[in-house]
């Protein structure tokens, strides 16, 4: 019998606190074609994780990752997404977990991945419906609280606080500079996209460090690649790219 049962896993507060995002998102939104997207990737996300987990032929199979993986996406693409690109988004972010890998664990964040290739390929919308974009602003004091508990429970405040104050102060230089749109940043659904990002993608535990040292310089490198990459293009994948780039000095940095 394991001896942490499942209600107190940091990965059940992160699944407990995403499907209350989910709930709060539909009923202050009234359109449940998120619901049908994220229900779409979920199903796709462990479905997908079961069969390389048997093609691996791996003894030990938790779908708590890919539950995970499934929700986020769901919530962060469009509602208006076609459901066939969500499903090719959440495959290409399952199949980084098992193939992109170091020492039997992921290099990057799967979501993230299969996020910016959905951009990069299919140019697909991304709303960031399930962090409030599209609502009232007093729903990010909600994010907020989701997001203390999550961050609270895998031990990630350094790596949070790096990131989100030199990402803000980066982008306060570039509004005095009149660089890029760096004030949109600041504003629905930049604000809600950033926030929701740092408090439960960029504390990925099996793909981020623990050291609070470590955690520090992966917020940190996150924040300057992410806000350069921002002034240059815009969008909304520059967060994404900010992380992977993250991840993968995280996996050269444990292999010296």
């Amino acid at each position: 019998m394991s001896t942490h049962p499942w209600h107190k896993k940091p990965k059940s507060y992160v699944i407990i606190c995403l499907v209350a995002f989910l709930v709060i998102a539909e009923v202050l939104s009234s359109d449940i074609r998120g619901s049908y997207n994220v229900m779409i990737a979920l199903v796709t996300a462990v479905g997908m994780d079961w069969i390389c987990f048997l093609l691996g032929k791996r003894k030990k199979w938790l779908a708590d990752g890919a539950v995970i993986t499934g929700i986020i996406i769901g919530l962060i693409l469009s509602t208006t997404t076609s459901w066939y690109l969500v499903v090719i988004t959440v495959i290409m972010a399952i199949l980084s977990k098992h193939l992109i890998v170091f020492k039997k664990k992921s290099v990057f964040n799967p979501a993230a991945f299969g996020l910016l290739l959905s951009i990069l390929f299919f140019q697909t919308g991304q709303s960031w419906w399930g962090a409030f974009g599209d609502l009232p602003v007093w729903t990010i004091g909600l994010l907020l609280v989701g997001g203390y508990v999550v961050t609270n429970r895998v031990n990630k405040f350094p790596q949070v606080f790096a990131f989100l104050s030199v990402y803000f102060l980066l982008l306060l230089l570039m509004g005095f500079m009149h660089v890029g749109e760096a004030a949109d940043a600041f504003r629905p659904p930049f604000i809600n996209a950033s926030l929701f990002f740092a408090l439960f993608m960029l504390t990925d535990p099996p793909t981020s460090p623990v050291s609070n040292k470590d955690q520090v310089i992966f917020g940190v490198l996150s924040a300057i690649v992410g806000v350069v990459i921002y002034g240059f293009f815009g969008g909304l994948m520059y967060l994404f790219i900010g992380l992977l780039i993250s991840n993968a000095y995280h996996v050269v940095r444990s292999r010296k």
